[in-house]
């Protein structure tokens, strides 16, 4: 390459930095989890942030840890603790691989917090990006991320449809190695905040006079549609108590988590006494909550309403209950 192209590279890649981190440095949300570099603290918030909003982490985030305020004492936990903690924020495989990998630490790293992406890799439940969002973070190792957020704001920089493999390697080229966490939660927050999905906010771009389309580069599920489903439930309560079932332990969504019974799709919902909103991924829902008692065959248990806040609930159940002003 010829000496001329790499001056202009690495002159693009310094304004590229300083552009953003000046503007992270003004402009950052006020988290939770940027009061310190704690590295349990930022290993937490990254796995609750994966596929899930921030708006919707932050009261989980400071719950989980009034529960659990050191590695130690999440190690130390039973599993529906854990489980019954996690509740609401979904996709509890990642709580049961925190968990394990909290074991693995205290029990076979003899209590050592693992110091690098290599390290924390090893660990159950973290791949390339969340152990690099730590590492980077939390220690200051210069190693890039690349997530949603990443991607889209690298393919409209580049004006290419980038592969995963290229991401990773440009995000690697304009990082700073003087500041690699922030530069890297700058990034995210740029992708989160500034350029969004379907409408970009151009004018407030902090790299706009870098970005080769200004928002014009659709990004892969643009135009993704939201499937919408009917779901119904029995809500049985006496005496204080409310029944529950439990999904199979070998189940491969949510296994041994607790919900209301589930009623067959035939069912009449006019009468529905509770109706409510609920969204997974690309599906929306219309959950009809109807009174009665539990379905024939139903194997659960009555729970008092005290119980229920240790049970380890899934997010809809959890939901129901609330909006039935149970829990």
């Amino acid at each position: 390459m010829p000496a001329t192209t790499k001056r202009r590279r690495s002159s693009r890649s310094k304004s590229f930095c300083k552009n953003l981190l000046d503007w992270f440095d003004q402009s950052k949300r006020d988290l939770p989890w940027r009061k310190d570099r704690d590295p349990y603290r930022v290993w937490i918030s990254e796995v609750m942030l994966q596929q899930t909003r921030v708006a919707a982490v932050i009261d989980h985030y400071h719950r989980f840890l009034r529960r659990f305020p050191t590695i130690e004492k999440l190690a130390a936990a039973r599993e529906s603790s854990v489980l019954a903690a996690w509740s609401g924020l979904g996709y509890y495989r990642r709580a049961r691989m925190l968990h394990a990998a909290a074991k693995q630490v205290v029990k076979g790293n003899e209590g050592r917090f693992p110091n690098s992406a290599a390290e924390f890799f090893q660990l159950p439940g973290i791949g390339r990006y969340t152990a690099a969002a730590i590492a980077s973070i939390a220690f200051n190792e210069p190693v890039a991320v690349v997530d949603g957020n990443v991607e889209r704001v690298l393919a409209r920089i580049t004006g290419k449809r980038l592969s995963t493999k290229k991401c990773w390697e440009i995000a690697d080229l304009l990082l700073s190695h003087e500041r690699p966490g922030d530069f890297n939660q700058a990034m995210m927050e740029l992708g989160a905040t500034i350029c969004l999905p379907r409408d970009p906010k151009c004018l407030l771009c902090p790299i706009s006079t870098l970005c080769s389309t200004r928002g014009e580069l659709k990004t892969p599920g643009d135009g993704s549609r939201q499937t919408k489903k009917a779901i119904r439930y029995a809500f049985g309560c006496r005496n204080g108590k409310v029944f529950l079932v439990q999904r199979p332990r070998t189940s491969s969504l949510m296994p041994g988590m607790w919900e209301l019974p589930e009623l067959s799709s035939g069912q009449d919902v006019t009468d529905a006494w509770l109706t409510v909103r609920h969204s997974i991924t690309v599906t929306d829902y219309t959950v009809y909550v109807m009174k009665a008692t539990a379905p024939e065959g139903s194997a659960g248990r009555w729970f008092s309403k005290t119980r229920l806040k240790t049970l380890p609930l899934t997010g809809l159940t959890r939901k129901i209950l609330r909006a039935a002003q149970v829990i």
